[in-house]
């Protein structure tokens, strides 16, 4: 049974500029009032904040392993990278002909593409380039289907809500969420952070580590109502060029010049609207992203129905968020390096394979560094690295696992943060379940609960 602890709040009606109650209702004014609830639950086991890639399956593991389980996301669906930034080809989990990452994630896009009649790229042949063993799912499918995996699993969903506070105890977390209506705190056994910025991490006090230089970020669009042969490339280039000159095209709209107007044209939006100079691990920092994302759109968007052969263009979607690639890291116990990574390094306390090249978006939007991996190589993620040093009951999953800025534009992609998701709940179910800190988990223990649940373990 939960426990309630009221407090009352006076809503003011009255003053200058405002209406008071009695005119608002045309009668006699009344004493507007609303109890303000801090609501008090039972102890969880394993409380997760986050339900994008990592969340939905951290959240799904502990759930089937048994623990009393909350999922807490900011959104109103699940999904965070694949439907509300609506990058929407969640890989990669396959490398040099095989798989190399399966279980729970792997689980959701399977039945995604199932339910809505998709089809899977051939992965047993080596692609030329890695993008074409991604593979695309309906987004609206995939935030039911994800929904509907995660309450099978018995774990409890809150969305509209956040982290506000994160305490380690000796025997267990307090926190406090916070939710449209008000406060909600807690216990559990052991917290995992699955926000990508480390927000629940960063409440808590956890030392992390932030690059000198972020990627952008983007907006995902898609521009439909023409056709690319009817616009001349060149008259196009000249016409942007001019736009800059004037001042009705900006140089963030464009970083690469007049070739950025014409990828983002030629790609029909997709992955190519970059955001520069944002930071999305606060909500000052989201905000200047979504407002630097819609207005470069919105600038575009004018441009482009100006130009001979672009009459008709239309935005036809655009993501309810814009995409961050990077924000912070922790400081784990292991930290992978890109040498770690380029190399294949097994690690003692390999939790779960990566596959990826380095994928460093340079932070002025001119390009990106990319590493390819050498044939046969498949990199893997330690234990370590999804542990805060100096604490003993938090875990991180997703993209902020400790790792340097080249390794983690690898290990940052979506079917990796799942894998990585995994390993973290149950990591977190078999901690709260057994009293051992997350470090002092049996390896063995966890790796036979991950192989249960068809993860592919190194």
């Amino acid at each position: 049974m939960s426990r309630r602890r009221r407090f009352l709040g006076q809503v003011a009606m009255g003053g200058a500029g405002l209406l008071t109650g009695k005119e608002l209702l045309g009668g006699e004014g009344i004493d507007r009032r609303r109890e303000v609830e801090m609501e008090e639950l039972g102890e969880l086991d394993v409380i997760v904040f986050g339900g994008g890639p990592a969340g939905i399956v951290a959240a799904t593991q502990s759930a089937r392993a048994g623990a009393r389980t909350m999922l807490v996301e900011k959104n109103g669906m699940l999904g965070g990278t694949t439907t509300s930034a609506g990058v929407n080809f969640p890989g990669l989990f396959h490398a040099w002909g095989q798989q190399v990452i399966a279980g729970i994630g792997w689980e959701l896009v399977e039945r995604c593409v199932e339910t809505s009649k998709g089809s899977m790229p051939d992965f047993s042949a080596v692609p030329d380039r890695h993008w074409k063993h991604q593979v695309r799912v309906n987004r609206a499918v995939y935030a039911a289907l994800a929904d509907e995996m995660v309450i099978e699993s018995g774990a409890n969903v809150l969305f509209h809500a956040m982290p506000a506070s994160l305490k380690e105890t000796e025997d267990h977390v307090q926190f406090a969420v916070c939710t449209k209506t008000g406060m909600l705190q807690g216990r559990s056994k052991v917290a995992v952070d699955c926000t990508g910025d480390a927000n629940a991490l960063d409440l808590a006090g956890c030392a992390l580590i932030r690059p000198e230089r972020l990627q952008p970020g983007t907006l995902m669009v898609r521009l439909s109502g023409y056709d690319l042969k009817d616009v001349n490339k060149e008259v196009l280039l000249a016409s942007c060029r001019r736009a800059l000159d004037t001042g009705e095209l900006r140089r963030e709209d464009c970083p690469q010049g007049a070739a950025s107007a014409w990828r983002v044209l030629a790609s029909h939006g997709d992955n190519s609207l970059d955001v520069t100079g944002v930071d999305g691990a606060t909500s000052r920092g989201r905000t200047a992203a979504e407002l630097a994302g819609r207005g470069i759109l919105l600038r575009l968007y004018r441009f482009f129905r100006a130009q001979p052969g672009l009459e008709g263009l239309t935005v036809e979607y655009m993501a309810p968020e814009c995409g961050i690639r990077e924000t912070v890291t922790i400081d784990g116990l292991e930290r992978i390096t890109v040498e770690d990574y380029l190399s294949g390094k097994v690690w003692p306390e390999a939790v779960c394979n990566s596959f990826y090249p380095v994928d460093w978006h340079r932070s002025d939007g001119h390009g990106i560094e990319k590493r390819k991996l050498q044939e046969g190589v498949v990199p893997t993620v330690p234990r370590g690295s999804l542990l805060p040093r100096e604490r003993s009951r938090l875990i991180a999953g997703g993209r902020c696992v400790s790792s340097d800025p080249l390794a983690n534009s690898a290990l940052r992609v979506q079917a990796t943060c799942m894998a990585v998701g995994q390993a973290a709940g149950g990591m977190a179910a078999l901690a709260s379940q057994s009293g051992a800190e997350p470090k002092d988990v049996n390896m063995e223990d966890l790796r036979r609960l991950l192989k249960k649940h068809h993860a592919i373990v190194p």
